[in-house]
Order: C-alpha cells, then structure tokens, then sequence
C-alpha cells in the first residue's frame, strides 16, 4: 500500500489526520522532530526526522503544513516528486484571498509555497482555513488560574473551525477523487467574538469566565509566543480590523465531509482538559 506522508503530524491538525488516516486503514509516516517515543501517535505510525533519506520512500501523497518545511519547501517538493509522490495537500491559510494585504507576512509565506507546489509538476489542493479554535489555547494558563482573561479586543469576531475538520476536509482530499487544483476555504459554522468564546469555556467549565479587554501593546510581547514579533504585529492589526464585522462563513465542511462543521462549543467540549486546573 502506498505511504501516506502527513508533516506537522504532532501539530493539532496534523496529529487529528494521522488518526483519521490510520482509521481509515491507510499506511502513514508521520513526520516530527520529536523523539518517536514521546510522539504518542496511534500505534502501527511509522515517525520520521524531516531529514531522513528515506522520506518519501513509497510515498504517493504528502500533506504539507508550510511552518514544517520552513525555507526548505522547494526542496522537499523536489525530493517527494523524484520519489514518486503524486499529490501534495496544502495547509494553507485563509488570507489568502482577493484584495487581501500581499505584504502581511502570513500571506508572503503561504503564497510563496503555494506557488512553490503550483510550479512543481505535482498535483495540488489547498486547503485554506480563516481562524483555528485551537487559537483559544492562547488563554488556557489565565483560565486555569483564575476567572478572567486578559486580551487585545475583546469584540473581534471570527468563525473558528475546530482542527478535526480541517483533518476530514484534508482526509477527503488525500483518499477521494476530485481535489486536485481545488482551493477549499474552511471556517466553522458561526460568528462569535473573543468575549463570547471566553464565556463560551466558561460555560463548558460550569464558571463565569470574562473577558478583559487590554490595548493591544501591553500584550505583543508574550501574544502567538512561536511567531517572529513582525508577524505577531501584523496579525494584533488583522484582530484589530474584525472588531464588530462579519466574518466568512463557508459550508466547505459539510459539503466534503458530509456533516456541518462542529461548533466553538463543540469545541471547548472536546478541550475542556486543557482549561481544568
């Protein structure tokens, strides 16, 4: 059976689509740089180095997270094609979009590797999600400790998808017909505010959690910890312009999956650990 190859596979969306795909009875090599033993993906998951020579042996497919490859994307699509991989799925991001801002650094970087896969010969889909409930981990440490949460504008209004459906929508996209040059714009199914998924955990939690609302300067230095702090500015401007709009809404989910995506709710259900003191 041919090998499926996921990167980022210890990531949220990654690890969600290892286990769907070994549900699925499909062979799977998981890429991290992680020690294989402290991985804890499903048993029978061959893990790998992002270096190791044999990458792509037997490999038909790749799912490709872009922070996985880093600068190295060129040459890991050269490396899959010469091995014989025959379609990449793409974890794009949302802004990309028409009159979207090409120089915010989010969209420099997916846009250079979505034209790296288009250029590579290979066949392609992008999947390209708006806001990631797991973003909401970002108040988890102030929720454990106490019953609010300190944050940049608490009106922001998104529709956050829950990672598993993005990992069905790239399942569906890996194992069925019919994906390839297909670009699938993915959120959940509602509009709500930061304020709102705050109250949202706290009801989940059976606490009356609120949200306070800081300037934004007071919190850039420790905000999205992992991005560069250029990125992390653009990004405290892209929150900044959805206070009080409307956000996408696509019904991408349902139609590939067969079932709507899962609410912010559903969500915080499924996280309620990461939130338990």
């Amino acid at each position: 059976m041919p090998v499926i190859v996921v990167t980022g596979a210890t990531g949220n969306v990654g690890r969600a689509l290892v286990g769907r795909l070994v549900a699925a009875g499909q062979s799977v090599r998981a890429v991290s740089r992680r020690d294989p033993e402290r991985t804890a993906l499903p048993p029978g998951v061959e893990v790998t180095r992002p270096e190791s020579a044999g990458l792509f042996e037997g490999a038909s497919k790749l799912f490709l997270y872009v922070q996985a490859a880093d600068d190295r994307t060129g040459t890991v699509l050269d490396r899959a094609r010469a091995a014989g991989v025959q379609h990449v799925v793409l974890l794009s991001s949302g802004i990309i979009r028409e009159g979207a801002d090409e120089t915010h650094p989010i969209y420099t970087m997916h846009a250079r590797v979505e034209r790296l896969i288009r250029d590579s010969g290979l066949r392609w889909t992008f999947l390209r999600p708006n806001a990631f409930s797991t973003n909401a981990l970002q108040w988890a440490e102030q929720i454990r400790a106490g019953d609010t949460v300190r944050g940049p504008f608490a009106e922001a209004v998104t529709a956050p998808i829950h990672e598993d459906d993005i990992a069905a929508v790239a399942e569906h996209a890996l194992l069925d017909d019919g994906h390839h040059g297909a670009v699938h714009r993915l959120t959940g199914p509602e509009a709500v505010t930061n304020a709102g998924q705050v109250a949202t955990i706290g009801r989940v939690l059976g606490r009356d959690l609120t949200y306070a609302e800081v300037p934004a300067e007071e919190v850039e230095a420790h905000f999205f910890p992992d991005l560069p702090r250029q990125a992390v500015r653009a990004v405290l401007k892209s929150h900044a312009a959805l206070v009080g709009t409307q956000p996408e809404i696509t019904s991408t989910v349902a139609e590939i999956t067969g079932r709507p995506a899962r609410t912010f709710a559903r969500w915080a259900e499924d996280h309620k650990p990461d939130f338990t003191p």
